[in-house]
């Protein structure tokens, strides 16, 4: 029986080295109705369900395979605490990725816009991030080895990427990610609490991925694709498959940004 992060980790690892020996020194996890953008990278394709201990997600727009190549490994898909996923899961990914040697993570996300210049298909790059999900992936005992006890987030999404990825594409918006566990869309009212806090986009992945990916000292670039206006600023109701749509619809500018992003990353570092 498999009884801690680290053991799972390194589980899945030895699957991996089964079938593939890349190391690659970037790595991407692609948020909801993203998946196809890893057929941009070059490398071979496992489903998660050949990672032994590795969950399936459950989530439409998540296809669940990692895309393992010399120069970039590419998460198609990811695991949410709503899906009722210990935080130790939810991060898994970004432990298995530091493990096959990636340096810098690229986590992207479908978000809902609060501020009100966001519009459906807009890219956002998160300059920080607000914790709601009422946990923290570095909960419990502490292995040094990884990282230290009460790890810095003054700067969890990496200046150097952000400048990169505004050179790429200097009309990207910037703005603060807040992140809740879901799986219900967020009210009203607690959309207006969360502009005056200070929140741009909402979604409910991401934030524990970018701490654990900064606790494990890795670079982390942060980017939000709008799918709908955030409760009470729309019309009608949300609906997951909106979400889906846009995001497919947004690929374009995305899919542009992120191989150059990844290729300028290779140069810079």
């Amino acid at each position: 029986m498999i009884k801690n992060r680290q053991e799972m980790v390194q589980v899945a690892l030895e699957s991996i080295r089964k079938k593939n020996e890349y190391s690659p020194k970037v790595g991407l996890v692609l948020g909801s109705g993203l998946s196809s953008l890893a057929e941009e990278f070059e490398g071979d394709t496992i489903p998660f369900s050949e990672i032994d201990g590795y969950p399936v997600p459950t989530v439409t727009g998540h296809s669940g395979m990692l895309r393992l190549g010399p120069e970039t490994a590419v998460m198609a898909g990811r695991f949410h605490y709503y899906e009722g996923h210990p935080m130790d899961t939810v991060v898994l990914p970004i432990f298995l990725l530091k493990s096959l040697g990636v340096q810098t993570i690229i986590l992207t996300n479908a978000a809902g816009g609060i501020r009100h210049d966001l519009a459906p298909g807009d890219l956002v790059l998160l300059s920080d991030h607000i914790n709601l999900l009422g946990a923290n992936p570095l909960m419990g005992p502490n292995d040094d080895s990884l990282g230290p006890r009460f790890p810095d987030m003054s700067e969890v999404y990496t200046p150097d990427l952000r400048r990169l990825a505004k050179e790429i594409d200097p009309h990207l918006a910037e703005g603060v990610y807040g992140a809740v566990t879901g799986p219900s869309y967020e009210t009203p009212a607690e959309i207006r609490a969360y502009r005056t806090l200070g929140i741009d986009v909402v979604g409910m992945s991401t934030v524990p991925e970018a701490i654990a990916a900064r606790y494990l000292g890795m670079r982390v670039c942060g980017i939000s694709v709008v799918t709908n206006k955030a409760a009470g600023l729309g019309q009608g109701e949300l609906d997951h498959s909106e979400v889906v749509d846009t995001g497919k619809k947004a690929e374009h500018r995305l899919r542009r940004l992120l191989t150059e992003l990844v290729s300028a990353v290779r140069q810079h570092y």
